[in-house]
């Protein structure tokens, strides 16, 4: 991440409701991401995502509250805000009449980035090489002049990381960027959005439902009802809801306890067996191969941000 101390996206007391809705969809939320930072928001269907990103990249207004984006307010500099951020939707938006490059070219004339030329050939040198440049770091300098109707899916989200990085924005939204695609194809995108955050430091936002892509999110935002359920880390959100711990026995109680305190480990209970508390998957596999008296019991609890977030969700509501 920067070392920039200024939050790059700042959400303060933010309010959404619509017309004739008894209640909010967003509720009096506050929130700051950090420049470079890699931010997920999660929250199941209904629960004020798609709601809180659409005020956050200026396409829906805010009831009440206060959002900047990079110093700029959306409502005030919306403008200024537009040059700031790219935006993957879960719906691609792409005209399939059109090759690739010409619908790159296409966004970058719509944003001002380049004046609009009608073919590839009559647009400036620095666009043909930041298109070049964008088109290999994802894997599409071979096929920018084939027309969009023979890309797959995985192809087209790889088209939209290009277009939507043009301008070069500070801030990165990708609503369900996979949504539809498959596993390999998924992979293969989060590769190349990790390689455009290294590369260009640019923040990324991220909505989704697959849990496994927040695991490696600097910090997970949940969101339930219009409010935020809980915000941190990942391990942070983890250890909010489940504990994460290891089982230990053996016929010879006695030598298995001394190993395990001369191991360092914080035994929590004794009975019926052992647990003790570990951090991550490392630090277990570590302990466990370490332990030299014969087991006759182990078992390691290490819960998923998908466990961790299902059961925080199913909490709230039986509240």
């Amino acid at each position: 991440m920067s070392k920039n101390t200024n939050p790059i996206i700042r959400v303060d007391h933010l309010v959404k409701r619509y017309n004739k809705a008894k209640q909010n969809a967003v509720d009096d939320i506050s929130f700051e991401v950090m420049p470079g930072e890699f931010f997920a928001f999660l929250g199941p269907n209904g629960a004020g995502k798609t709601t809180t990103i659409s005020i956050l990249t200026t396409t829906l207004a805010k009831t009440s509250g206060t959002v900047t984006i990079a110093g700029f307010d959306i409502e005030k500099q919306s403008k200024q805000v537009r040059q700031k951020v790219g935006i993957i939707f879960q719906n691609p938006s792409l005209d399939l009449d059109l090759t690739a490059e010409e619908n790159i070219r296409l966004h970058a004339g719509l944003y001002g980035e380049y004046t609009f030329a009608p073919t590839y050939g009559l647009m400036p040198q620095s666009y043909k090489d930041k298109v070049i440049a964008f088109a290999e770091l994802v894997g599409l300098e071979s096929d920018l002049f084939k027309p969009m109707k023979t890309f797959s899916g995985g192809m087209k989200r790889k088209l939209e990381i290009i277009r939507s990085l043009m301008h070069q924005p500070d801030v990165l939204f990708l609503d369900e960027p996979t949504s539809g695609l498959d596993p390999v194809s998924r992979q293969d995108l989060w590769q190349y959005l990790q390689k455009v955050r290294k590369e260009h430091g640019t923040t990324i936002f991220l909505t989704t439902h697959y849990l496994d892509e927040a695991e490696g999110a600097d910090r997970v935002c949940v969101v339930n009802h219009g409010k935020i359920m809980s915000i941190g880390t990942p391990t942070e959100i983890k250890h909010q809801i489940s504990e994460e711990f290891a089982l230990f026995d053996a016929e010879d109680r006695t030598a298995l306890k001394k190993e395990l305190q001369a191991l360092g480990c914080t035994i929590l209970e004794e009975k019926p067996h052992f647990k003790v508390r570990i951090t991550n998957s490392e630090a277990a596999q570590k302990l466990v191969q370490s332990v030299k008296t014969p087991l006759n019991i182990l078992q390691v609890n290490l819960p998923s941000l998908e466990e961790a977030y299902i059961k925080l969700i199913k909490e709230e509501e039986e509240a």
